[in-house]
C-alpha cells in the first residue's frame, strides 16, 4: 500500500480543531517527553464528548504527558467544512443535495488531506491547486464560519464512513495513540483500552467557546453560542452515521467545575491505573 502522509486510495480525507476548550497554562510540547507506558504496550485512549468540554486541549496535554501520539479527529471534519465553504458548496451540503454532496466528497478527496506528524501538534495539510503544494489548514479551520458549518458536513454519510476507515488506518500506523472526537470509543475504536467521555454544563461550554473566540480576535456572545451549541448537540446526537453517544464502558468526567490540570490529572491517573503503571 502506498503511503503519502496518511493517504488511502479511497476518498482521501484525513484530518475538530479545538471547538471549545478549558483554559490551560501554555501549550505542551508533543513528542518530547519519554513515554511512561512501556514501549511494548500498544494503547488507544479515546476521548469523546460534545463541543466545549475541552477534548482537544485535554487530549493534547494527555498525549504529551503519556508520551503517546495525538489524533484530533474533529480537525478532519473542520478541514472538509472549510473546503465546502471555500468551494461554494456549503449550501448544497446543508440541503443534502445528492449531486452537490458527491462533488464535495470528490473535491475533498482530491485535496488529499493528511496530517504532518512532525509538526507540534500534528498539522492538517491540503493540496492547493493554486500553488501545487500542500498547505496547512490550521488557521482556516478555527474560523467561526467553519465552526458553524461543521455539523452539516459531519452528517454526510459517505464522508463519515471514509473518516472512520481513515482513523482506523491511523490507529494501525500509530498504535500508541490518544484520539478525540465524538465517535471514537463508540464506533472507530470500540476495543480501545481506555475510553473517556467528557461533558459539561451548556452555559459553561458556551462561555469557554466565547473566551476562545475572543482570544483569537473574533467577537463572541455566550448567549448566542449557547443556542449554537445546543443545535450542534442535537445534530450530533441525532445524525444517522456515528452519532454522539457515551460508550457504555467509558469513564465519564464532568469538566464543569474542574480546571484544565484537574481534568488532565484525572485522565492520566485513570490511564496509568488501567495499564498498571505506578
Amino acid at each position: 500500500m502506498s503511503h503519502k502522509g496518511d493517504t488511502l486510495h479511497l476518498p482521501a480525507v484525513a484530518v475538530e480543531a479545538a471547538s471549545g476548550s478549558i483554559a490551560r497554562p501554555g501549550r505542551p510540547t508533543m513528542g518530547r517527553r519519554k513515554s511512561v507506558i512501556p514501549q511494548g504496550v500498544d494503547i488507544i485512549v479515546t476521548i469523546d464528548g460534545p463541543a466545549g468540554t475541552g477534548k482537544s486541549t485535554v487530549a493534547q496535554s494527555l498525549a504529551e504527558r503519556l508520551g503517546l501520539d495525538l489524533l484530533d479527529t474533529g480537525a478532519m471534519y473542520r478541514a472538509a467544512a472549510a473546503i465546502a465553504i471555500d468551494q461554494g458548496l456549503i449550501d448544497g451540503v446543508r440541503a443534502e443535495d445528492p449531486a452537490t454532496t458527491a462533488r464535495f466528497v470528490q473535491i475533498v478527496a482530491d485535496a488529499d488531506l493528511h496530517f504532518d506528524w512532525m509538526a507540534d501538534p500534528p498539522a492538517i495539510m491540503a493540496m492547493s491547486k493554486a500553488t501545487g503544494r500542500y498547505e496547512p489548514l490550521n488557521e482556516r479551520i478555527r474560523t467561526p464560519d467553519v465552526t458553524k458549518a461543521v455539523s452539516a458536513v459531519a452528517r454526510v454519510v459517505e464522508l463519515r464512513r471514509h473518516m472512520v476507515r481513515k482513523q482506523r488506518l491511523i490507529g494501525q500506523q500509530h498504535p500508541r495513540l490518544v484520539t478525540e472526537g465524538r465517535d471514537q470509543g463508540s464506533v472507530v475504536f470500540p476495543d480501545a483500552l481506555v475510553k473517556f467521555y467528557l461533558d459539561a454544563d451548556l452555559r459553561v461550554r458556551a462561555e469557554r467557546r466565547a473566551d476562545q473566540l475572543r482570544e483569537a480576535g473574533y467577537p463572541a456572545q455566550a448567549d448566542e453560542l449557547m443556542a449554537e451549541l445546543a443545535r450542534r448537540d442535537e445534530a450530533d446526537r441525532t445524525r444517522e452515521e456515528g452519532p454522539l453517544v457515551c460508550p457504555q464502558d467509558a469513564i465519564t468526567v464532568d469538566t464543569t467545575r474542574l480546571n484544565f490540570d484537574q481534568v488532565v490529572d484525572r485522565l492520566e491517573r485513570d490511564v496509568l491505573d488501567r495499564v498498571g503503571v505506578a
